[in-house]
Formats: structure tokens, sequence, C-alpha cells
């Protein structure tokens, strides 16, 4: 059967969103557990939401497959495009509560993500599997989101220690201003247990088309590495930019920038260092990796192989666990049902492990790569 991809018909406030799952059986007699999501389909972070949104959408129409005839359940996502701005993120976020989804799953914004906490804690609604390592969600004293990843400390502090092997000094911090501070401060502690402080720092507006001054102020800074907390689209203009103008340092990146900045990146035939999350794309012989890849290609959306989907199918799978244990004998999978389900979720997916038992951070995973010029992964 082919997938099912439908506009909804129902809410108002729903107009426009759309509905990845399996075709209904028997449909009377299912359970449809829906999640919704606001991701960047439009924008300058298009690539990274799409890849997140396909990566979950596979997973459930996977898990729908098979549990709509033998458990009587089918998963569903209800995913709002946001454009990658605030506003329109919590203006998703406000329909998704009030059409009653079971869980928001697969925000692609950090900084909207924080900003719509509030919001969700109040509706006590899990925010589980935000696509971002953002410091301003992790906060001890916030009861809803769950982290299916690391955040940036971990990838900061995996980063630094490759800047302090090739003896860096002189650092360049490339962040967005819409942002938390505890990204930034994140970054300090973590050259500072190093011994490096940033040289120079750098914000930017995400969705701004040109980079032209920063590039320019972060080439006469003469750096010895740039550190990149960006989408694709700064990152990629930056990095061209100041290659252009001279800068033959090192560039990384956090895994925000995802799998499109790695392609962009063997198009100008420039090496990158990258943090993920995630295993590599590579390691097709690990079992997430290769159901993630013949997931996708049974969905049918073209959505490739990449880490940034790699991560939207593991908090796919993630919500699919839960939401299957909740439903067991029969049981309505309400919110409460599925944050207690989920909040004693300890699974091994193949060779990427989540565990929430005593912690809302499921996974401490970081690799750091080196990518060369032709987009091969080699370290």
């Amino acid at each position: 059967m082919k997938r099912r991809e439908v506009l909804i018909a129902g809410p108002a406030a729903l107009t426009g969103a759309l509905s990845l799952g399996f075709p209904a059986v028997h449909a009377q007699s299912l359970q449809v557990v829906k999640f919704g999501q606001s991701a960047s389909l439009t924008g300058g972070q298009a690539a990274y939401g799409k890849d997140v949104r396909d990566g979950i959408a596979a997973a459930f129409a996977a898990a729908s497959r098979v549990d709509a005839g033998k458990n009587g359940v089918r998963y569903e996502l209800l995913s709002l495009d946001d454009g990658g701005t605030r506003e329109r993120c919590l203006q998703n976020v406000k329909s998704l509560v009030d059409a009653g989804v079971a869980g928001i799953v697969g925000l692609t914004s950090g900084a909207a993500a924080e900003a719509a906490l509030p919001m969700i804690e109040d509706a006590q609604i899990v925010m589980l599997g935000t696509a971002t390592g953002n410091m301003g969600i992790r906060a001890a004293n916030h009861s809803s989101p769950y982290h299916v990843r690391a955040g940036y400390d971990e990838e900061y502090r995996r980063m630094v220690s490759y800047i302090n092997a090739f003896g860096v000094e002189r650092v360049g911090y490339v962040s967005l201003s819409d942002t938390s501070p505890a990204n930034s401060q994140a970054m300090s502690n973590a050259l500072t247990s190093v011994g490096v402080k940033v040289t120079t720092a750098v914000k930017l507006d995400r969705n701004a088309k040109d980079f032209n001054a920063e590039s320019e102020e972060l080439v006469k800074a003469n750096l010895g590495c740039i550190l990149f907390t960006t989408n694709e689209g700064p990152f990629t203009q930056i990095v061209r930019k100041t290659s252009a103008l001279g800068y033959r340092g090192l560039y990384f990146s956090s895994s925000f920038a995802g799998q499109s900045a790695i392609d962009a990146m063997a198009s100008m035939g420039q090496s990158v260092i990258v943090a993920s999350v995630v295993p590599r794309p590579t390691q097709v012989g690990l079992p997430v990796v290769k159901r993630c890849q013949d997931c996708l290609a049974a969905l049918g959306t073209g959505t490739r192989l990449g880490f940034t989907s790699i991560e939207g199918f593991i908090a796919g799978q993630v919500a699919v666990e839960a939401a299957r244990n909740a439903a067991k004998g029969g049981t309505a999978v309400t919110r409460g049902r599925f944050r207690e389900v989920l909040a004693s979720t300890r699974t091994d997916l193949g060779g990427y492990k989540v565990d929430f038992v005593g912690s809302r951070n499921g996974s401490r995973f970081v690799d750091v790569i080196a990518v060369d010029r032709s987009g091969r992964l080699i370290g």
C-alpha cells in the first residue's frame, strides 16, 4: 500500500496541516494516535525540516503497517509549516495542542521550541525529539521536553577537544541572534575547559539573505577556526565568502546545519568538521540505519538517508514505542498516559540507545566527523 498524504479537513486551526500515516484499515476498529509537528518546510531551513518530518513519517508509516492489523493502532503525524520563524511555530503549536494531539514531536527550531515551552508546559503535553541541541529547552525545571539526542553542551565539548588537539588559539563563534544565551554559555564553558576564549563572536539572523559583512569580520580576525551553530543557509554562504576572501582555517559545524550542509560543502569542494548526534548514514550495518533507509524508501517522498532524516526517524521510533506500550490492552493513549509510559522508556533501536528512566535526556551520543572535499566521511 502507498502511504497516506492528505490535507486535514478537520478543525479550521489545522487547515493546511499535512497528515502522514498509514491508510486506514477497518478504521472504525483502529485507535489513531496523532502527534503534532511544527517544522520549517519552507524558507532557509526547508531541507532540514523536510528531512526531519519525513524521518518521523517513515517510522510512523512502517509501524502502522504492523500495528494496524496486529494491535489495532495507527500513528499519524500532523505537520504544519512554520517557515523557520518563531511566531508561526507558536501559532502552530497552539493549533496542535488545541486539536488534541497526544504529543508534540520533531520541532525543528530550538528558539521557537523554547518560546513555546510555557504553552506546552501549561498544556501538560510532551515535547519529544526536538531536532536541536538548544540548551534553553534542557533546563532541569522543564518537565515537558524529552530529548532523544545530545545537547549542544555535549557537541561543543567534543568539537573543542579537536580544536585543542590542533593547537588552535584564535577561535570565531557564529550563532543565531534569536537562540538561547545558554548556547553561547555552553560554548564558552567548553572552550574555557581547554584554556581558549572566543576571539570573535558573530550573531546572525537565520533568515537573512546577505552575510558579507559578517564574513569580512571573521576573515579580518585572523582566526584558526570558525565554529558554527546555525542552519545550513548562513553556514554555506559564510564558508563560501570567507574562503573566497582568503580564509584558510578550519570550519566546524554543530549538528544543526544538517545533511544539506555536508552536501553543500561537497558541491563547493570544501572540507569541514561536523558534529553528529546520530549514527552515520554510511553505517548501514547498524539495524537502525538500515531500517531508516528501508522505511524512507517505502515512504516514497524521495528523501534520502542522511544525518537529519535519521534523527527524525529515531524520534519517530521512540514516539511509536511509547505509544504502542501505552495502548496495550486497548488503553486510550491520552497525553497523560503517553507521558507516563515515555518516562519509563529504555530502548535500543539497533545501534542507538535511548533511556528516559530517571532523566529526560535520552542520549549523550556525539560523533565528530571530518568530511573531505568530495563529501566523504573520512574520520
